[in-house]
C-alpha cells in the first residue's frame, strides 16, 4: 500500500490555455502475484483553488488500474515500471461543468488533435508492506 502527497501539472492541449498546477494526494494498492509481477489500483485527487488567477476552483480525480513489473534485487529498494489505465474526472466550481475521460499513466501524444494531453504527476509518500 502507498499513500502520499502528489503534485499534478496540467498541460491543456487547448490553444491559448496555459499550463497550471494542482496539489493533492494519491494512494495505491498492489497485489504481488509473484516476485516480479503485481496488479495495481491507484487513486488520486488533486485541487487548485484559483486556476490561472481566474478565481476558478478545479478538482481532478483519477482511478487507474493495471500491471506493475518490479526488480526485487535489493532489500529496501524495488525499482518498478507500470502501465495503468482508467478514468480521470475533472470538475470546476467556477463553471457548472464536469467531465470524464479515458486516462493512462504512459502514452505518447500524436498528431495535432486537441483530444489528448500529456501531464506530469510526481508523488512522494510512505509504502506499507504486509
Amino acid at each position: 500500500m502507498f499513500a502520499g502527497y502528489s503534485y499534478f501539472r496540467n498541460n491543456p492541449s487547448t490553444a491559448g490555455v496555459s499550463s497550471f498546477s494542482l496539489n493533492g494526494g494519491s494512494a495505491s494498492v498492489a497485489y504481488n502475484a509473484n516476485n516480479w509481477l503485481s496488479g495495481v489500483a491507484d487513486f488520486g485527487a488533486y485541487h487548485n483553488g484559483n486556476i490561472l488567477s481566474t478565481g476558478t476552483n478545479g478538482t481532478l480525480s483519477t482511478y487507474l488500474f493495471g500491471p506493475r513489473v518490479s526488480y526485487r534485487h535489493f532489500e529496501r529498494l524495488a525499482p518498478f515500471g507500470e502501465v495503468l489505465f482508467g478514468v480521470a474526472h475533472a470538475s470546476s466550481a467556477g463553471t457548472s461543468g464536469s467531465d470524464n475521460a479515458f486516462a493512462m499513466t504512459l502514452f505518447s501524444e500524436t498528431g495535432t488533435s486537441n483530444q489528448t494531453q500529456n501531464n506530469l504527476r510526481v508523488s512522494t509518500g510512505i509504502v506499507f508492506r504486509f
